[in-house]
């Protein structure tokens, strides 16, 4: 690699967003594993049919994860807000994300136009809504998390650069 390659690979792997989406795909992958057996069939599946299902999961919780960022710099208008989150920007970052996930949640299960996947009788239901408790959870439990990781991992390139 050339100079030139790799400082833009180091400037992309300090952006905010890159940090957030590895640190969601890393949380969200053992989630989605824990959580198949909730949904139809995949208890019976092949291995890698359970894997695959759960990486496409996986990748749809990183757009989430980017959506639900780009929100709250939509209201913040700054980008880096990820990096040291006040508490009502990492309320927000989880609300908006819990929104966004209800959404895919009802319109992939019971949707007219788009009905993916189906839960099994051990998910249990958010009563009225009918969606699946167990992503809501996710959002609850997994993007705190990441938003840490992620406070960590800029501390420490501050750190590194010496602007800390």
């Amino acid at each position: 690699m050339d100079h030139t390659a790799i400082r833009r690979v180091r400037e992309l792997t300090a952006t905010p967003e890159f940090n957030l989406v590895v640190f969601a795909l890393l949380l969200n992958f053992p989630w989605e594993v824990l959580q198949a057996p909730l949904f139809e069939g995949m208890a019976a599946a092949p291995h890698s049919a359970v894997i695959s299902a759960c990486l496409q999961a996986t990748l749809g919780d990183a757009v989430i994860t980017l959506l639900a960022h780009a929100s709250i710099m939509a209201v913040t208008r700054r980008r880096r807000w990820v990096c040291v989150p006040s508490w009502r920007e990492a309320a927000g970052f989880v609300a908006a994300g819990i929104a966004i996930t209800a959404v895919v949640e009802w319109l992939a299960t019971r949707g007219q136009w788009v009905q993916t996947w189906t839960y099994s009788s051990a998910m249990p239901l958010i009563p009225g809504f009918e969606i699946g408790l167990s992503p809501l959870l996710q959002w609850l439990i997994v993007p705190p998390i990441a938003l840490w990781f992620v406070r960590r991992q800029s501390a420490r390139h501050r750190s590194v650069d010496g602007l800390h």
